[in-house]
């Protein structure tokens, strides 16, 4: 029996291709001029699903700066500073004081943006969302690695990947974009993988939280996990991946993904 090793990032990607003529139809579609045809969308969700799948490194300004705010969040809540980046506070675009956001010698309420140097990208986060979100996710355990394996009739999956934030009683994910509409998310599969490989090492925490913020507002999609109905479709989703790696395996340069 075969056996492969599958994210939530990836299964999101086989997602968004499998899915990409709704997903041009929903940016394009009422375009006089859209800037690509349908078909080339398509290709480019096939490229990408392809690179992800190899493993393919990418710069990312909007991912980078994902990253940048975990790391703030989390050395808020976890009181300390960061060892990956530079973190500072400063008053405004210009003024920067020589304290850093954790060292505990800063008062957050008296300072409006948290600077982060991270790769080649400065980034600036309102200080007020910073707290808002820190407070909200207070006491969590952060980026947490879990795994779980899943028994398909076409091989055995194996899910690795690490959550954000975790409470008690619920799991969180926090999302940074520059526009939000309502349940953006809710083709993601961090929501279902997540709570599954939780559940199946024994932690039955079926509640997810994405958190997310466009540094103007914040909002929260919550998810619950069932695993009689959840279950099944990660399966499908799971079958359905594993048969565009066997056709595409000509393409295929990592050898991660079958668990190598």
């Amino acid at each position: 029996m075969s056996e492969y090793r599958f994210s939530p990032t990836l299964l999101d990607r086989y997602e968004n291709y499998i899915n990409s003529s709704r997903i041009y139809q929903e940016y394009w579609g009422f375009s006089e001029e859209p800037s690509k045809t349908e078909e080339e969308f398509e290709k480019e969700q096939f490229q990408g699903l392809i690179d992800t799948i190899n493993r393919v490194p990418f710069e990312s300004e909007a991912s980078d700066k994902g990253t940048a705010f975990n790391e703030v969040i989390d050395c808020i809540i976890e009181d300390r500073k960061s060892t990956t980046m530079e973190i500072s506070v400063i008053a405004d675009h210009t003024s920067m004081t020589s304290v850093e956001p954790n060292s505990g010698e800063v008062n957050f309420s008296q300072k409006k943006f948290i600077r982060v140097f991270y790769k080649h990208h400065t980034f600036l986060f309102p200080l007020n969302i910073c707290v808002e979100v820190a407070k909200y996710l207070s006491g969590a355990l952060t980026q947490q690695w879990v795994n779980g394996v899943l028994e398909t009739t076409k091989g055995k999956v194996h899910f690795v990947g690490c959550i954000d934030q975790l409470l008690p009683f619920k799991v969180c994910d926090t999302k940074t974009l520059s526009k939000y509409s309502a349940f953006k998310f809710r083709h993601n599969w961090q929501h279902v993988v997540y709570p599954f490989c939780l559940n199946q090492n024994g932690i039955y925490i079926n509640d997810f939280e994405y958190v997310i913020t466009d540094f103007k507002s914040t909002w929260t999609e919550h998810y619950v996990y069932n695993e009689s109905k959840d279950v099944p479709r990660l399966n499908e989703h799971c079958e359905g991946l594993i048969d565009f790696i066997e056709l595409n395996r000509h393409l295929i340069t990592d050898t991660r993904i079958f668990n190598q």
